[in-house]
């Protein structure tokens, strides 16, 4: 009798011991804090990845040769996914399984970051900065996912608040990319102009990774706006400005939000970059002026020295800062679960030069969008909305 209570409080305690240590979270002890980003090295999103992943390892480098963090080395590993959803989940079950990275970092796109999420949630592998602004991301609660850019929502939003308010534009038609990112964008545009008491024009749509758009600009012709705004890629949205303009559509606003990817877009659109205004999560990168890109160009110019400076470049850079302070301040203790409380910890001032923004229900950093265009061979900020 004696002998089976002892057996039966011996398994209680086992199973209450099992259950505690699976509850507490792993202390990551691995030599360098390993990241993995799945991003588009090639294809026709290849200069939005390519320039991602060098402002992210131009701060990175930087940490590492600053002693890293409490004496680790940063690694960050980079896989080409060419902007295609497939790609992105082969590579980021490599990361997972195989890299064994401590966290996923600035997967690029929204099809793309949507086709992995649930993998990295089920996995429990924090997914950190993406380079989207799409609303799936940002629900409230969510606590796997961390932002630092402002939203498709927002960008939108302050576009059809300068073409409305602004501008005096009210005939505003929308092109959209047919996926996850067209959707995001077009789900904006409908919102802030529902906010207005507006309608769109009209609407069409053009389909990922191809030049598909001549159709959708002779729908978009025969109802004539005044501004069209475009949720694609820079290479099919040029086509479609340079397509539109050279058949009697030279006075319409052509409007893009950041994902674009500004450089790009003027160097495909060469001689007709009049009419196009762009939306940005950060500001002018070549303005020295604040103090964030003050830094970044110090700092990226060492590490690049032949590279220009960017709007995703500067992105890629401030999602790495960012990571770098939240990983200092989970402290040499690393596990994922204080790495990801950390960021709701950090102080309003931890990109100095900004004011971030994050809580328990509120996973995004920066909030504000800078309206662009581009003049006499440069961008000028024409519009900041707070």
């Amino acid at each position: 009798m004696k002998i089976n209570k002892f057996l039966t409080l011996s398994v209680i305690v086992l199973s209450l011991c099992t259950f505690y240590f699976l509850k507490v979270e792993k202390i990551y002890e691995n030599d360098a804090i390993v990241l993995g980003q799945s991003c588009a090295l090639s294809g026709p999103a290849k200069n939005l990845g390519n320039n991602m992943m060098k402002g992210a390892k131009a701060y990175f480098n930087h940490t590492n040769d600053n002693g890293g963090i409490y004496s680790r080395k940063i690694s960050l590993i980079s896989y080409d996914d060419c902007y295609e959803p497939l790609y992105a989940i082969k590579n980021t079950r490599k990361l997972i399984n195989k890299d064994k990275v401590f966290s996923l970092f600035g997967e690029v796109g929204t099809p793309t970051s949507l086709a992995v999420t649930s993998l990295s949630k089920k996995e429990k592998v924090p997914f950190i900065t993406p380079f989207t602004g799409a609303e799936f991301l940002r629900a409230e609660g969510e606590t796997n996912f961390i932002n630092l850019r402002a939203s498709y929502y927002m960008e939108t939003d302050a576009i059809v608040e300068y073409l409305v308010e602004d501008k005096g534009i009210r005939e505003i038609s929308i092109l959209y990319q047919n996926d996850a990112y067209g959707k995001a964008g077009y789900k904006g545009v409908i919102k802030a102009m529902k906010a207005r008491n507006l309608e769109l024009l009209s609407s069409t749509r053009y389909r990922r990774n191809s030049l598909s758009y001549f159709n959708s600009f002779n729908i978009l012709k025969v109802t004539n706006p005044k501004a069209i705004i475009i949720i694609g890629a820079y290479k099919q949205s040029a086509g479609f400005i340079k397509h539109a303009k050279n058949n009697g559509m030279k006075s319409t606003l052509f409007c893009n939000i950041s994902f674009v990817g500004s450089k790009a877009l003027i160097n495909e659109l060469g001689d007709e970059t009049d009419n196009v205004i762009i939306s940005q999560v950060v500001p002018l990168p070549f303005d020295t002026s604040h103090v964030a890109v003050k830094e970044y160009q110090e700092i990226f110019h060492h590490y690049y020295p032949n590279d220009s400076f960017g709007f995703v470049s500067l992105e890629g850079f401030l999602s790495a800062k960012l990571a770098v302070k939240a990983l200092l301040l989970a402290g040499e203790k690393l596990n994922r679960k204080n790495f990801l409380n950390a960021f709701k910890k950090l102080p309003l001032d931890t990109l100095e030069g900004f004011k971030i923004s994050m809580s328990k229900n509120d996973n995004q950093a920066l909030d504000n969008v800078y309206l662009t265009t581009y003049k006499d061979e440069k961008f000028v900020q024409i519009k900041v909305i707070e």
